[in-house]
């Protein structure tokens, strides 16, 4: 898989998990077409807006004063009204870096809320974008980190092979996975979530240069978008290099780096397994982060299928986990699992004696160890 079938691959993760994308590269390479054939392809209604040409309106709305009522409303463009009406479709923003400021601030609430003026846009309406580096824009300018930090950034170049045969056979079409799973999506939040409590530094660092600033850099939002984006790669099965390819474009690369080299590191039992089996944790040796992640999937696999069964084993796991020496981590998880406890469960009496401080102090001994 060559660099542009890569990217091909990365801009369809990207339509799947509904994360904004914004192609860069030079005047020429076909960005536009192949947004054309996309939604061609995947029967979806197409609105280009050439961003340059267009006011500030164009995006926050225009106000309109209804005399009757003495209010004022934001009046959406033709074609933000095109779009709600056709339910699924794609706005394309096009040559987005040569927005002046004033236009990209007015577009900051279309990328990430899909609201223009006053009208919201359908759910599964997606945002694609594309710009030329300023050096070779007209009249080009710097994404501002606002809007920069709302997209995924994925370069686009056309390799001497593709447009041999392209012009030769046709254009190949961006596979889009289809993929829904927001199962996977809740994992990967844990993952990014667990990752980030090892290296808080790595939550937010807004570059220092305004033109780095202008592609991607780590924000929570951005890791959020990065989790939803490792999910459907993930859940869609394509390859290493693709995935690396999204991550670095909404987190950008060091971040990305760092997570992935940390989640090949992780080597985290199946939770479905400690649940059949909680004596069969082994705590000894892991890391803090690695046990947190640890509770947190076998909640969520408890919480996702909760039985009365499923339950008193999690609280197993709770107790493996107090009793290794990270009663932090246990409590923090026993908030959750006490508050979903079905009804007539009880834990059995090793769970409780490992987890009796925890109980005592959520005040909810009493209730789980009648009698004691």
């Amino acid at each position: 898989m060559d660099r542009y079938e890569q990217s091909c691959a990365a801009l369809g993760v990207c339509l799947a998990a509904n994360v904004p994308v914004v192609l860069w590269g030079p005047p020429g390479q076909g960005k536009t077409s192949v947004i054309q054939q996309l939604a061609a392809d995947l029967d979806l209604h197409l609105e280009t807006v050439i961003a340059s040409i267009r006011e500030p309106s164009d995006f926050a709305g225009l106000p309109v004063v209804d005399h009757a009522s003495g209010s004022v409303a934001l009046a959406p463009p033709r074609w933000a009204r095109a779009l709600a009406s056709a339910e699924r479709g794609v706005v394309f923003f096009d040559e987005m870096s040569t927005a002046p400021p004033a236009v990209q601030a007015a577009m900051l609430r279309v990328a990430v809320d899909r609201v223009v003026g006053d009208l919201p846009l359908p759910v599964a309406t997606r945002v694609v974008a594309a710009a030329n580096p300023p050096g070779v824009a007209a009249d080009g300018w710097d994404l501002t980190p606002p809007l920069a930090n709302r997209f995924c950034h994925l370069e686009w170049a056309l390799p001497a092979a593709t447009l041999r045969d392209g012009f030769a056979f046709g254009w190949p079409s961006v596979p889009v996975p289809a993929v829904h799973d927001l199962e996977s999506f809740a994992d990967a939040k844990r993952l990014v979530g667990v990752f980030l409590g090892s290296r808080p530094e790595l939550v937010t660092r807004v570059p220092d240069s305004a033109s780095e600033a202008g592609f991607a850099f780590p924000t929570p939002r951005s890791w959020e978008m990065a989790a939803k984006v490792y999910a459907t790669a993930t859940r869609a099965g394509v390859p290493g290099a693709v995935r690396t390819l999204l991550l670095s474009g909404c987190v950008g690369a060091p971040a990305a780096g760092e997570f992935l080299t940390y989640v090949a590191s992780l080597d985290l039992p199946d939770p479905e397994e400690l649940l059949a089996d909680p004596d069969g944790l082994s705590i000894a040796g892991r890391r803090g982060d690695v046990v947190y992640a640890v509770a947190a999937s076998v909640w969520a696999a408890t919480d996702a299928r909760l039985t009365s069964e499923r339950w008193v084993a999690c609280g197993r796991v709770l107790a493996r986990i107090a009793d290794g020496g990270h009663a932090d981590i246990a409590y923090t998880t026993a908030r959750r699992w006490v508050k979903a406890r079905p009804a007539n469960a009880l834990p059995d009496v090793s769970s409780l004696r490992s987890l009796e401080p925890i109980l005592r102090e959520l005040g909810r001994f009493a209730d789980l160890a009648p009698g004691l």
